[in-house]
């Protein structure tokens, strides 16, 4: 019972931790996002030859990754202001963000599930969830000086 206890504290506090710096979250969601973006780059490209298993990979990463974009999470009020580039926009138009985030996650499930085999497949399914990204980022992100 002592371990159970112990073993439900220690989650406790290592989710309350996880939580407590929704901007350092957010940036280490969106870092992993970019750097898994950035692998699929260079074969969309043609700059290294394409791998079907590497981007299956990619791809299944970065449905892991979206299905921890907890909104509610990562963009509470208290978290306007900081180290942050997120835009007032996001708060000011939360069902907008929620919608774009969403079709992210449902086209990058698309992809992962499609499993693109050549370049042309990669090509349409990175050009779909990239294309999330930048409308995205240009809706509800400021723009670094």
């Amino acid at each position: 019972m002592k371990s159970l206890i112990l073993s439900i504290a220690i989650a406790a506090t290592a989710f309350s931790v996880a939580s407590a710096d929704p901007i350092a979250d957010r940036k280490a969601i969106m870092k992993e996002r970019g750097g898994l973006v950035g692998q699929l780059a260079p074969m969309v490209k043609g700059e290294q030859p394409f791998d079907a298993a590497k981007v299956a990979e990619v791809f299944t990463a970065l449905q892991a990754n979206a299905a921890k974009f907890d909104i509610p999470a990562l963009f509470p009020e208290s978290s306007k202001e900081g180290d942050t580039t997120a835009s007032p926009k996001i708060w000011e138009d939360m069902a907008g963000f929620k919608a774009a985030a969403d079709k992210f996650s449902a086209d990058v499930a698309a992809a992962a599930a499609a499993k693109p085999q050549d370049l042309d497949a990669l090509k349409a399914s990175f050009g779909t969830v990239a294309g999330n990204c930048a409308s995205c980022h240009e809706a509800f992100r400021v723009k670094k000086g």
